[in-house]
């Protein structure tokens, strides 16, 4: 929300009172509490008549320093409230050092600083001293409107050049400077502002993060109404945000997940090929088995097969019923699903429609979000006449879940939790939650029922859910989808946009509808789609009128997904060994080129090639011509499909074919390669190829392991050149391996293998 006019005015019917100087100090064990005037106080009747800002500085968690700005501490806060790792507000750890008028909160290498000589300022220093950003002049504020609004809100300086990433899923340019962001959950498709997944929390190329702990509206003006500040603000009494220090960005999404919450790893099975039914196609099992056919015999290995929404019967959504007219059998059908090695996905929302069996169940238990007057909220947009399920009742949790059980038990393995954005604020939750504040919040309690739900019954390291919606914490439920694109090169380019977004806001796993999900794709969309899908953490093919088979778009699309699905399975142990970091670590599978290569200036902006793990560049081809720009950090890198070595840092204009893409490894890297490229959870340890790249270094050492199914490193091997001579020594592995060098020799062997090098 924007508060001035220009720079020296309000805007007609606001009123701003700024923290102007501070007048006392109190410092606890690990936190100080600062009480900040908002006029320069020059006699004692100065602080009669006026506000005072009661700002709370603590330490939740190494490397994380909170600042909590109040106005009136009176108002009730009924909730909900981000879990965060060390409980709302704590002060978990911190050192406070007091010097003359300076007052210091050191946290791991972060310190903030307030000296209360000087006008108000909080700033943020890192482990060599050196500013990150400061709350200065206009920085801790509250505004009152005619209309009889009360924000809070903060500004946070930007340095010259500095560049501000993330705010979750957004379809807007890459970097966020000069936007305005309203954190609020919509359902808006790829091409608007609006945003399906909303999260506080930015990151900067300064190397910090921010992160406003607040569940509901948030407004961001990112270099926009103050080009030189980051501006956030709330409706409310109190703003809390944190300063999560780096230096690297991977360093800032490791503290920012730590305290949010690392994702789930997901299981194996999950980054193989998804295939759906598509949505308002027609289809049975007939229809079902012809596409799972059709795969089979065009030697596209398929792994999970997706029913959305008219599985269940019209205007019945959800009551979690098999169509009996189109599915007579299911747990036959299902049952002869399995026997083909598939898993199976089942598409579901939060909504119960009236003509449900279920609409009046659920409102006779009270399980159905209500109106002030008692009334079930209900509406006829997406439904008719739906309610929406609860989910702040423990009992109506318990219940939705009570549904989705005996789906389980008829063989369906995951669930597409679609929606959970169109969440009404004029209606009364059973935890007496705040309407506003669980607007944003109602998919956390949705995906997590769910996912918590399929970790019970099908076991931990089992649960993976199709999500559409999330706020901050919801990358904990893994996996989300980038949500209703277009069938075309431009939608695809915002998707990925949004896809890698979403990565610097703490969600290590990422997808989208491989073709685009509204309209029909142009075969050469859908090729170009195919060969982007199939190198992201995990792949579907999905679309709305028309279906996704890839023979729907010629022979060439064809062997295009044949190609680009087995190559995902031959580099599952090095993608698995990504997710498994993605879920010790947070940092993501997915990677804008700034989070591998955070010193280069040329990766800063760079939104159409990303990193996929720590060693593959991958940049998507966006046009029918087969031509495209990528850029190559310093180094030297390997075409991993052509084999020619390019050195960086160099930008490139190049011409792939429908089989081919920009798709580089880098020097130094060891890829490790699974023999079977049948499945995406096959025995990686039968005969594993040891794909290495070397650097230019005479004499080095670089460790790398295989996975299990766990992501726990199951076979460990060190790779040393010694002059022109490659040693590749497996650690407690007595199984066979290959070794292989890009562009060179290869050897078979176990325990040590030499190869040598041209």
């Amino acid at each position: 929300m924007k508060f001035t006019n220009g720079f020296w005015r309000v805007r007609d019917g606001v009123h701003i009172a700024y923290a102007a100087e501070v007048r006392d100090v109190r410092i606890e064990s690990k936190r100080f509490t600062a009480y900040a005037a908002t006029q320069k106080v020059t006699r004692r009747g100065d602080t009669l008549n006026a506000p005072l800002l009661t700002v709370d500085c603590f330490s939740p968690a190494e490397g994380v320093i909170g600042v909590r700005v109040t106005h009136h501490a009176g108002r009730t806060r009924p909730g909900p409230e981000f879990d965060l790792a060390a409980g709302p507000g704590g002060a978990g750890t911190g050192e406070i050092r007091r010097d003359g008028t300076v007052t210091e909160l050191t946290s791991g290498p972060l310190t903030l600083r307030l000296d209360r000589a000087a006008p108000w300022a909080l700033t943020f220093h890192d482990a060599d001293g050196r500013e990150l950003t400061r709350a200065g002049r206009k920085g801790t504020a509250f505004a009152t409107t005619d209309d009889g609004a009360h924000h809070v809100l903060a500004q946070l300086a930007l340095g010259v050049g500095e560049q501000v990433y993330g705010l979750g899923e957004r379809f807007t340019p890459f970097v966020k400077n000069g936007q305005t962001v309203d954190v609020w959950q919509a359902d808006g498709g790829t091409s608007s502002e609006q945003a399906y997944k909303n999260i506080p929390f930015y990151l900067s190329s300064r190397g910090y993060g921010v992160f406003v702990n607040h569940p509901g509206r948030v407004s961001f003006e990112v270099g926009s109404e103050s080009v030189g500040q980051v501006q956030f603000s709330v409706e409310d009494q109190t703003v809390e945000y944190h300063i999560v220090a780096g230096p690297s960005p991977k360093d800032v999404l490791t503290r920012y997940t730590a305290l949010t919450g690392r994702p789930a790893l997901p299981p194996a099975w999950s980054f193989g090929l998804w295939l759906t039914t598509s949505f308002t196609t027609d289809y049975d099992e007939p229809t079902v088995m012809s596409f799972v056919d059709g795969m089979a015999e065009r030697g596209i290995p398929l792994s999970v097969f997706h029913f959305d929404c008219f599985w269940m019967r019209e205007y019945q959504w959800c009551d979690f019923a098999w169509d009996p007219e189109v599915f007579p059998d299911p747990e036959g059908m299902l049952a002869r699903l399995k026997a083909r090695g598939l898993r199976v996905s089942a598409w579901i929302n939060p909504y119960i429609a009236q003509k449900s069996p279920l609409f009046d169940e659920a409102a006779a238990l009270g399980h159905l979000v209500r109106r002030p007057d008692g009334d079930v909220w209900q509406w006829d947009l997406w439904q008719a006449g739906m309610g929406l399920v609860d989910f702040t009742s423990p009992d109506a949790r318990a219940w939705f879940r009570s549904k989705l059980k005996p789906l389980l038990e008829q063989g369906v393995d995951c669930f597409k939790t679609d929606f959970g954005e169109r969440v009404p604020t004029d209606v009364v939750w059973h935890d007496g939650s705040d309407p506003q504040r669980m607007h944003n919040y109602y998919t956390h309690l949705y995906n997590r029922t769910v996912f918590e739900l399929l970790e019970e019954e099908r076991g931990a390291g089992e649960a993976v859910l199709f999500a559409r919606s999330a706020t901050a914490g919801g990358q904990q439920y893994p996996v989300h989808w980038g949500g209703d694109c277009w069938a075309s090169f431009e939608a695809m380019a915002e998707s990925l946009r949004g896809g890698l977004s979403l990565s610097l806001s703490g969600f290590g796993f990422w997808s989208h509808d491989i073709g685009g999900f509204e309209g029909t794709p142009d075969p050469a969309v859908f090729k170009r789609w195919l060969a982007f899908g199939l190198l992201s953490s995990h792949s579907r093919l999905h679309g709305s009128s028309s279906y996704r088979v890839p023979w729907e778009f010629g022979a060439e699309a064809v062997d295009v997904a044949r190609r680009f699905t087995l190559l995902k399975h031959r580099l599952m142990p090095y993608l698995y060994g990504a997710a498994s970091e993605a879920h010790h670590t947070g940092v993501p599978v997915m990677r804008p080129m700034v989070l591998e290569f955070p010193r280069d200036p040329a990766c800063r902006p760079l939104d159409r090639q990303y990193m996929l793990g720590p060693d593959l560049l991958v940049a998507p081809v966006f046009g029918d011509d087969g031509q495209v720009e990528v850029y190559l950090p310093e180094g030297t890198w390997t075409h991993l499909l052509s084999g020619e070595q390019v050195t960086g840092p160099v930008w490139r204009t190049e011409r792939h074919g429908y089989d081919s893409l920009p798709l580089y490894v880098r020097e130094g890297a060891v890829l490790p390669l699974a023999t079977d490229d049948q499945r995406p959870d096959g025995d990686w340890l039968d005969n594993p190829t040891l794909l290495v790249h070397p650097s230019a270094t005479a004499e080095y050492t670089h460790e790398v392991s295989v996975p299990d199914l766990t992501g726990s490193p199951a076979a460990r091997f060190r790779v040393r050149r010694e002059g022109g001579l490659l040693r590749v020594t497996a650690d407690g592995f007595d199984r066979p391996f290959t070794v292989r060098v890009a562009g060179g020799a290869h050897t078979d062997g176990t325990g040590e293998v030499t190869v040598p090098l041209r």
